[in-house]
């Protein structure tokens, strides 16, 4: 980490696509065909330490064409499939109605998807079960390891954060939503983290010092968001407003949503 002080994108500047294009050099390997960016979904998992707030982080390898070694939240691309686990509990309405998002695809089926996705990639990236104590089965492959752990996965305390859509002309595209819970929601910690190799390190981090680290552009401007709202809204109550980033009209926008 420097002392000089990082910055997210920033969009009340009205950026260009060349703009975040420069902004984002050092996330993205830039290139590739047009292509319609995929569900995804990412998890920031929080930690009470006094009165401060650490979130978790862990380093990409450095040979992934997505954000190589980056700082990053467990996170990945949704698997529809994921809609027909068994839950111990659905996500509250109003996160439901904002995770699915607006149009055509917009239902509860997707909702479940992503939500669910997050849940799974926290466990498979760092070892991390969110859920019930309780007996659970699934033919479904990703999720063996909540079954032989006893976790039902619950979806009631994910808070909607954020959710952007990756710029057109890079080798990957993504709708993310940004997704949080709370470390006393997780029901199981493995002790040597995930079965996945996806990050190098994982790291609890004060938020202050989180946006001074190694992180994509993007997850800046998003812990700044969630900065911003936990002074309002400490405990992250359902149904509160949050922030979508995307390219329109070869400008990077925020709208609410």
């Amino acid at each position: 980490m420097s002392g000089r002080k990082r910055e997210g994108i920033n969009v009340k500047d009205g950026m260009s696509r060349a703009d975040v294009d420069r902004a984002e050099s050092k996330d993205f390997a830039l290139g590739g065909k047009p292509m319609r960016p995929r569900d995804a979904a990412t998890l920031i998992l929080l930690d009470r330490d006094g009165a401060e707030i650490r979130v978790l982080l862990g380093r990409r390898h450095r040979a992934h064409a997505f954000m190589p070694g980056k700082f990053v939240f467990p996170g990945g691309r949704t698997d529809p499939t994921d809609s027909r686990v068994a839950i111990a509990a659905p996500l509250h309405p109003d996160e439901e109605n904002r995770i699915a998002g607006s149009g055509g695809r917009a239902t509860p089926a997707r909702a479940r998807a992503i939500a669910l996705s997050a849940i799974r990639e926290a466990y498979e990236e760092a070892g991390l079960l969110i859920g019930r104590r309780e007996p659970f089965e699934t033919r479904h492959s990703g999720w063996q390891g909540f079954a032989e752990h006893g976790v039902q996965p619950a979806l009631d305390r994910l808070r909607f954060i954020a959710r952007a859509i990756t710029p057109p002309g890079r080798v990957r595209r993504f709708d993310t939503r940004f997704l949080a819970a709370w470390r006393s929601d997780v029901a199981c910690e493995l002790e040597n983290g995930g079965p996945t190799d996806e990050l190098e390190g994982l790291v609890w981090l004060p938020l202050s010092q989180a946006r001074e680290a190694d992180i994509p552009a993007i997850t800046r401007t998003v812990l700044d968001e969630l900065q911003a709202r936990l002074k309002d809204d400490p405990e992250l109550e359902p149904g509160r407003q949050a922030p979508f980033y995307r390219m329109l009209h070869n400008r990077f926008v925020r709208t609410v949503v």
